[in-house]
């Protein structure tokens, strides 16, 4: 199998349009991880992601006949955008359908280079779905994202490359993921020729199709409804088959990332390159720094930067977790006396680290001081060492750093608490962020329940973010999860959660 991919990859077309990237050594991160660390730069390919690669081999390979009928492709944006490219440079007509959820500047990117784009559904399997439908009606030849051997093949190129450039031989090689089409590829070809060279894609937790096919040991397709949205280029639900074929058998690990470690990630790709990545652009380099860490022998290793393709008012929601993913802040909630000098005193007792965030609502004259506090600190171990001081000191304090609820809404809520009378029940809800999603979201409550609560922002995110309180007791629960489950979004109770208990209730 991998001689085959290997000619292929070998023969493609793709430099009649693609060019070869650098591989750029990355002294930043080589210092802080004591790794040699090279960042393969796909961000630099012309539409700035390596799916033109692919996209355009394929395109390349079919017949004057089938050309002429034109194309047709899904994608999240990147291949979108290869195809585009592709079909300008071969005066081919296509048609690109992408989900309501692509951001902006994708959907901008392929009218630009003429392809005619249709907007369907809130993920990419149900604008698949929707394009192959096309397809068949309009007789279009469908252009597989990754599912598709001179799609693999050109995506290969990017191995070949890292192996002509590497001055040695890499140790490992991280790669992003979604539907594989990208580490397919790149194993193909670094495994013929260096068996020893470990592959490790990187994934998105929600999104981790590849880490689950290899735990069952097939492929699985995950529920539409749990898919991560914020990295939008690898939210896919099921791993190809053909490049689960590849990967089952020549991938030798999966790491699976959180939101906060991919936000630090596209900071370190800024601090190293100037450029930012898009959030599976960066995948790879939060994987990375996950699976090296605690690793003794130094080794080489290279990061894939896929892609920078992000919409400027996501850097605000970027900027806000970089720091957590990192683990160089902290936020804690803290109760003081409430009494003259407190505010002093608790200052003192932080010392003199860095505070990002300081927030507090008088409670009454009889009651404790609630603060919502942001630590700068320099490590995980620094973080337990302001709480074991505080907590000497007598604070009660609550270490909220991976509370999302906190994070995400609770933080911008300070100063309010509940004045209806009865019991409320606490949700947070997720749902895909377009023109009037807020709107149908509100239309999708209904009232039918009373509202005690309601903070929605706008992150810049690909999915909006609402957290809600209803007038219901607990044994009202179930009812109401009932009638939540038919609105159709994603929710998790937050009722217990402490940081609603100490601020908001």
């Amino acid at each position: 199998m991998l001689e085959s991919y290997v000619k292929r990859i070998l023969g493609s077309r793709v430099y009649d349009l693609a060019q070869e990237t650098p591989l750029q050594q990355a002294p930043l991160l080589s210092g802080r991880l004591g790794h040699e660390v090279f960042l393969k730069r796909e961000d630099l390919q012309p539409v700035y992601s390596f799916k033109l690669r692919g996209s355009y081999n394929k395109m390349a390979s079919l017949s004057e006949k089938q050309l002429a009928r034109g194309v047709i492709t899904a994608s999240a944006g990147n291949h979108a955008q290869g195809v585009a490219l592709a079909a300008k440079h071969l005066s081919v007509k296509a048609t690109v359908v992408m989900g309501r959820n692509t951001p902006s500047i994708k959907v901008n990117a392929v009218k630009s280079h003429g392809a005619r784009v249709v907007l369907f559904g809130d993920s990419y399997d149900e604008a698949s779905i929707h394009a192959h439908e096309l397809a068949a009606s309009q007789a279009l030849s469908y252009i597989h994202p990754y599912d598709d051997k001179e799609v693999i093949a050109g995506q290969g190129t990017v191995g070949m490359e890292i192996v002509n450039q590497h001055p040695g031989r890499p140790d490992i090689v991280f790669v992003p993921v979604g539907g594989g089409g990208l580490i397919a590829g790149i194993a193909a070809y670094i495994k013929y020729l260096y068996p020893q060279t470990k592959i490790v894609g990187v994934e998105p937790v929600g999104s981790d199709c590849l880490a689950a096919a290899m735990a069952k040991g097939r492929r699985v397709k995950l529920p539409a409804e749990s898919l991560d949205l914020f990295a939008d280029g690898v939210s896919v639900a099921q791993i190809g088959k053909e490049t689960f074929k590849i990967a089952k058998a020549y991938v030798d690990d999966v790491v699976v990332v959180s939101v906060d470690e991919i936000c630090a990630a596209i900071k370190d790709v800024f601090e190293e390159t100037r450029v930012v990545a898009e959030p599976a652009g960066a995948l790879s380099i939060a994987g990375m720094k996950r699976y090296l860490d605690g690793a003794q022998e130094k080794q080489s290793v290279v990061a894939v930067v896929s892609g920078a393709n992000v919409n400027f008012d996501r850097l605000r929601h970027i900027s806000e977790r970089a720091e957590l993913g990192e683990q160089r802040e902290a936020i804690l909630a803290v109760s003081i006396d409430e009494s003259k000098g407190s505010f002093l005193k608790f200052c003192r007792a932080l010392g003199k680290r860095g505070i990002t965030e300081f927030n507090y609502r008088y409670a009454g004259a009889n009651e404790p001081a609630h603060v919502y506090v942001g630590l700068q600190i320099a490590t995980p171990d620094d973080r337990s060492d302001v709480l074991a001081e505080l907590s000497r000191k007598k604070y009660a304090v609550l270490d909220m750093t991976q509370n999302e609820a906190a994070k995400l809404h609770v933080r911008h809520m300070v100063g309010g608490r509940q004045q209806s009378e009865g019991d409320e029940l606490l949700f947070r809800f997720e749902f895909p962020e377009r023109p009037g999603a807020l709107l149908q979201f509100l239309g999708g409550l209904g009232s039918d329940w009373n509202i005690t609560l309601f903070h929605y922002r706008n992150h810049g995110a690909a999915f909006g973010r609402v957290m809600v309180g209803f007038s219901a007791a607990r044994r009202d629960r179930r009812r109401l999860q009932q009638y939540l489950r038919r609105i159709g979004y994603r929710y998790w109770e937050e009722t217990d959660n402490p940081a609603y208990e100490i601020f908001l209730h």
